[in-house]
Parts: C-alpha cells; structure tokens; sequence
C-alpha cells in the first residue's frame, strides 16, 4: 500500500505541473495533506454545501417543513445548470429544492432556497461551524453583484471542515446528517473527482462547481471502515479542461491511496 508521504509528493507534482492556481486539503484518517489551503477561491457551487447545512438545521428545528411548497415565477428561473428552469412547475417542496440544488446544482433551486432561509442566517452558521474565509454575499449568477465585488468566497480547509461537520460533527443530527451525505452520493457530475475511481469499491460523494477558468470539486470518500474527505480548487485555467483533467489527476491518486488497488492509465 502507498505510504502518505509518497501520496503528499504525487499530489505536489501532480498539481505542480498544470497552469492555474490550485488549493487542496485532503483528510485520510486524521492524516491531513494539504496545498494552498487557506488560499481564498471564488467558491462558484461549493457555496451550496453550506446552504444546504443550513437548510438541514432549519428543518430539524422546525423553521421549515420538508413538505412545505413554495411557489415558482417565472422571473426566478436562471440559467446554467439545472432543470427547474425547463420545468412547468409552479410549485415544489423544500425537499425537492435542496435535491435539486445538489444533485444536478439547479441555480434556480438554490436561488429560492437561499431566499427562503435567509442570507444572513446561512452566514450565521458558516461561522458557526468555523468556516473562517467562506462568505455568501450573492445569489446564484448575479453576475452584476461580482462586477460590484459581492463574490461568494471560500477555501479548500473550509470546504472539508463543512463536510466534515456535516458528517461527524455536534450541529447536525444524524438523521440530518445522513440526509447530507445521501444528497452527495446521489450527485449526477461525476467526471471530476469520481471520474479515475473505482466506483464499484468506493462511496463516493461529492459536489462540483465551476465558472469560467474556475473548476472545483470535493468528495466524501469510504472505502470499508476507511475514509476521506478531499477539496481541489482552481482558477487561472486558460481552459476549464485543463482543470477538469487535473482533479480527475487527483481523484485517481486518492483512490490508489485509500483502496491500495491503482486505476488505469488514462491520457490526461
């Protein structure tokens, strides 16, 4: 089996040796990897992650009911990804909001979701819970609020600190906790960090983000009684495959790691 310190010299080089600047933090069984980790990244989808703990928290102490339908104009549709903007739908339920927001990172979702919990309570939390250098200052593609420097913020230790929280942590129960991490696994972008992973072996759950030269992902990774949580952030790509390609990079590399059984060459 691959020893950590050769696993901490695979990853320099791998993240060494492609254009942009990239952060990782990287926890295997209280052994922590980690590069430019406290290094402050526009957070693009990542920033669901902590809504999402919020939303969770609100529903356990009974500020939202999971049943409750909240209506759906027209002028609350936005673009990218997601689907409730191609639905007919007037109405849905904050249950199916928080599953869209996650699975297949509906903005609309979110943008409702973010209305209904309150900016300044999910901020709340993000503090809470330690988050240090993570902020929501806007709503998904408000791209006037980013050219006015309201930018959604956050690091890769951040990040992991979430997933962590949200896993093992004292602010979530653990029906709420298991709903989370549910969420995760049932993720539909899978061709980052999954993408080199023997997916047949390991659990794996995660959440992507992406905006233009900014490509992230972080996962929840278990292998038996073996587990990992891992955050890859990058921006200064000239081309977001380039970032893709490099978190694929890295997926592999842990997967080695935490199953002792390697991937397969590929091209990237």
């Amino acid at each position: 089996m691959m020893h950590i310190e050769k696993l901490e010299d695979q990853l320099a080089k791998e993240l060494a040796r492609w254009k942009g600047r990239a952060s990782l933090f990287l926890e295997i069984e209280d052994r922590i990897i980690e590069f430019n980790s406290n290094e402050v990244f526009q957070s693009a989808s990542l920033i669901k992650l902590p809504i999402l703990f919020e939303a969770l928290r609100q529903l356990e102490v009974g500020i939202l009911q999971p049943d409750r339908l909240i209506s759906v104009r027209e002028e609350d549709k936005v673009g990218d990804t997601g689907v409730l903007q191609a639905m007919n739908t007037k109405q849905i339920s904050v249950h199916d909001l928080l599953t869209l927001m996650i699975i297949v990172s509906d903005n609309s979702a979110t943008n409702l979701v973010i209305d209904l919990l309150g900016m300044e309570r999910i901020n709340s939390t993000i503090s809470t819970i330690g988050m240090k250098k993570t902020v929501l200052k806007r709503r998904m593609l408000d791209f006037k609020s980013i050219r006015d420097g309201n930018d959604n913020l956050t690091t890769s230790a951040d990040i992991v600190l979430c997933l962590k929280e949200a896993a093992e942590g004292q602010w979530l129960t653990k029906p709420s906790s298991h709903r989370f991490n549910a969420l995760l696994l049932q993720q539909q972008f899978k061709e980052k960090l999954p993408a080199y992973m023997n997916q047949s072996l390991l659990s794996i759950g995660n959440k992507t983000g992406e905006l233009y030269g900014i490509e992230h992902d972080c996962a929840v990774i278990t292998y038996g009684d073996r587990r990992a949580y891992a955050a890859v952030l990058i921006d200064g790509l000239e081309d977001n495959e380039t970032g893709k390609s490099m978190i694929r990079q890295v997926g592999k590399l842990i997967n080695s790691y935490i199953s002792g059984i390697p991937t397969v060459k590929t091209t990237d």
